[in-house]
């Protein structure tokens, strides 16, 4: 069999298990939301409502089909793409997302965006001189940049940088005094397209902090898989071979050694995506950032079950999406993958 057809023997397999993932994560979430404590019922009427009004409401929201009938519905649904109503105000569980999912767009990929950078050019400064004190130094960042609270660092970036410096907001996505402009819902492309520099300039003030925040956090995790990775690769037997035939040491490590070592950096920055998720939503909550995470921190604390599961489903999705195109790159980037 050809390597053609094995990649795409390969690719329509693991796109096939991408539904069955997605099934099993759905349902997963819809039994933890219901043998979770609390009821939704409370968080739209109170604790103290009258008994037939709880029973009126619960009635409506469907809460008193048996589970098993709760389920059908939400998988049946899932099915034609409906994702259900918001319990609190009946509003789409589509448009919820559609409204809020792009401010986490925004910020989840100008953090990776920053991450990969800083962390790639921290891992690769001390490679020419293995176990000195730059090499030491980016060891220190990786490992403490990983290890630091997200929650923590936020407040600490929000207390110098906007509390006692002034220079860029506390919070927020867009200065109150201004209109947002209309459009995707990506604030700096819309303000781009619209030539509106005001809205622009207000908008990369907003999300400086946080992006960077959130970049620098993740960043640790690039700078130990290069340093592992190239030092790995430096020690191989065609980079040896490649040394062998005089070529300079900046030849060696920018066409041998960098490229082999990259490849599983490309591995780790699809597993980021899904990091991004539990980091984002500490982030946008300290920041106040109205994003599908905090919309998912606000549901949960409501009871909400369709916003909540619907939320989950479309990160579960997106998570998934990801890491297939990332395998997938992968496999047709290095000739030593079989399958």
């Amino acid at each position: 069999m050809g390597r053609g057809r094995e990649l795409l023997r390969y690719s329509a397999i693991r796109l096939a298990l991408a539904p069955l993932m997605l099934w099993l994560i759905a349902s997963l979430v819809f039994l933890l939301l219901r043998v979770a404590p609390g009821d939704p019922v409370d968080a739209v009427l109170g604790s103290r409502a009258p008994a037939a009004a709880r029973a009126a409401l619960r009635s409506k929201l469907g809460l008193d089909q048996p589970l098993w009938h709760q389920y059908l519905d939400f998988i049946r649904g899932l099915g034609h793409g409906d994702l259900g109503e918001a319990l609190i105000n009946q509003e789409p569980v589509s448009s919820i997302i559609a409204r809020d999912l792009p401010a986490s767009l925004e910020l989840g990929l100008t953090a990776l965006l920053l991450a990969a950078v800083v962390g790639l050019a921290v891992g690769f400064s001390g490679i020419a001189r293995p176990e000195g004190k730059l090499d030491f130094a980016g060891r220190l960042y990786g490992i403490g940049t990983y290890a630091l609270p997200p929650f923590w660092v936020a407040m600490l970036v929000q207390l110098l940088f906007a509390v006692m410096l002034g220079w860029l907001p506390v919070g927020g996505r867009f200065p109150p005094s201004l209109l947002p402009p209309q459009g995707s819902g990506f604030l700096i492309a819309d303000s781009l397209f619209s030539g509106n520099w005001a809205s622009l300039q207000g908008a990369i003030r907003h999300l400086v902090l946080p992006a960077s925040t959130l970049g620098l956090l993740l960043s640790g995790i690039f700078t130990n898989a290069l340093r592992l990775n190239l030092q790995r690769t430096l020690r191989s037997d065609y980079v040896e071979a490649a040394r062998s035939r005089g070529l300079s040491e900046t030849q060696v490590i920018v066409r041998h050694a960098l490229p082999n070592a990259l490849l599983p950096v490309l591995t780790i920055a699809g597993i980021t995506v899904a990091s991004l998720i539990g980091g984002a939503l500490l982030i946008e909550v300290t920041f106040s950032w109205p994003g599908i995470a905090l919309r998912l921190q606000e549901a949960i604390s409501q009871r909400d079950y369709p916003v909540v599961q619907g939320i989950v489903v479309v990160i579960a999705a997106l998570v998934v999406l990801v890491s297939v195109a990332v395998d997938l790159l992968v496999a047709a980037l290095d000739p030593r993958i079989r399958y």
